[in-house]
C-alpha cells in the first residue's frame, strides 16, 4: 500500500511539469492582456533610428540650406539698411524732417502766450530770438521763436469755420469748401514766393528760412478766424470791428518781428537805417507786414452775410 494514499489523497505532490518560459519575442503565457507599450516603444525607436540621421553627420540638404539661408538673411539686411539710408537722404533733401521737428516743439503754455502776443503785441518789449550754442532755442522756451503748430492748426480751423459760415447761408457744398481751401493755400504759396524773390532782389543777408516765412505768413489765419466768428455772432459790424483790430495787431507783430531779421546785418554792424539800401529793406519789411491785412480781408469778406 502506498503510504501516500493514507493521507486520503488530500495532499498531492506538486506537478513537475515544465513551465514554458517566454522568449524575448513571445508574450507571457500568464498575462491576461498583451502589453503593447514595449513593442510600440521599440517600434518607435526603430522608426526614429531609421528616419533621423546620426548626430554630428548633417545631411546634404542641411549642409546646403544653412549657408544659403544665412547668406540670404545677411543680403536682405544689407539691402534694407541701404534702402533706409537712401530714403532718409531723399526725404531730408526735399522735406527737412529734422528742421520740422523744431517748429513743432511747442506746449500749451507757449501756444497760449503766442496767441496772446498775436492779439495784443503792444506791451511786448523783447522781440529778440534767443540762441543757445549758435542754435535757436525751441519755441516752447522762447515766445519769439516761429513755429508751425499755430499756423497749421489755424489754417485747418479757418477751413472748418469757413464751411460753417457757408452752411449758415445755405451755400455750403464740398466743391466750394475745397475751392476755399485750395485758394487759401495757393495765396500762401504765392506770398512766400514773392517774399523770397524780394529778399533776393534786395540782396538781404538774413537768417530767415522758407519755413520761417511760412510760419510768419500763417499767423494771420488766427485773426481771420476771429473775424469770421465775430461775423457769425454779431453780424457785419462785429466782423469789421474785430477784423480791423486783428489786421492792426498782425501788422505790428510782423513789423517788430521781421525788422530784426531783415535789418539784422545793419543792426549787427551798428549802422543806422539811413542809407538807401537800409531804407529799401525797411520798406520791404513794411510791405510784407501790409500784405497780411489785405489777404485777411480778401479771404474772409465773401464768407460774411451782407
Amino acid at each position: 500500500m502506498n503510504p501516500d494514499s493514507g493521507l486520503g489523497g488530500g495532499l498531492r505532490q506538486p506537478s513537475k511539469r515544465r513551465v514554458p518560459t517566454a522568449s524575448p519575442g513571445m508574450a507571457d503565457p500568464h498575462q491576461l492582456f498583451d502589453d503593447t507599450s514595449t513593442s510600440t516603444t521599440l517600434l518607435g525607436r526603430g522608426y526614429t533610428a531609421q528616419q533621423s540621421p546620426a548626430v554630428g553627420y548633417p545631411t546634404q540638404h542641411s549642409f546646403l540650406a544653412e549657408p544659403m539661408s544665412t547668406f540670404a538673411m545677411a543680403y536682405g539686411s544689407t539691402l534694407a539698411s541701404q534702402g533706409k539710408e537712401i530714403v532718409d537722404k531723399n526725404i531730408d533733401r526735399f522735406i527737412p524732417v529734422t528742421k520740422l521737428k523744431y517748429y513743432f516743439a511747442v506746449d500749451t503754455v507757449y501756444v497760449g502766450k503766442k496767441l496772446g502776443l498775436l492779439m495784443f503785441p503792444f506791451m511786448h518789449q523783447d522781440w529778440q530770438v534767443r540762441y543757445q550754442q549758435d542754435m535757436p532755442v525751441a519755441p516752447r522756451f522762447d515766445i519769439n521763436a516761429p513755429d508751425l503748430y499755430i499756423p497749421v492748426m489755424a489754417f485747418i480751423t479757418y477751413i472748418l469755420v469757413a464751411g460753417l459760415a457757408l452752411g449758415t447761408q445755405n451755400r455750403f457744398s464740398p466743391d466750394i469748401l475745397g475751392l476755399q481751401a485750395s485758394s487759401a493755400l495757393a495765396w500762401l504759396i504765392v506770398e512766400v514766393l514773392a517774399i523770397l524773390l524780394s529778399l533776393y532782389l534786395v540782396t538781404v543777408n538774413t537768417d530767415l528760412t522758407t519755413i520761417d516765412l511760412v510760419a510768419f505768413s500763417g499767423y494771420k489765419y488766427v485773426g481771420m478766424i476771429v473775424g469770421i466768428v465775430s461775423g457769425l455772432l454779431f453780424g457785419k459790424t462785429g466782423y469789421y470791428l474785430l477784423l480791423s483790430w486783428c489786421c492792426l495787431t498782425i501788422f505790428i507783430f510782423m513789423i517788430r518781428t521781421l525788422r530784426l531779421k531783415i535789418l539784422s546785418e545793419a543792426a549787427a554792424e551798428g549802422v543806422l537805417v539811413r542809407g538807401a539800401k537800409n531804407q529799401l529793406r525797411m520798406y520791404l519789411t513794411m510791405a510784407i507786414a501790409a500784405l497780411q491785412p489785405l489777404f485777411m480781408y480778401w479771404l474772409t469778406f465773401h464768407l460774411i452775410r451782407h
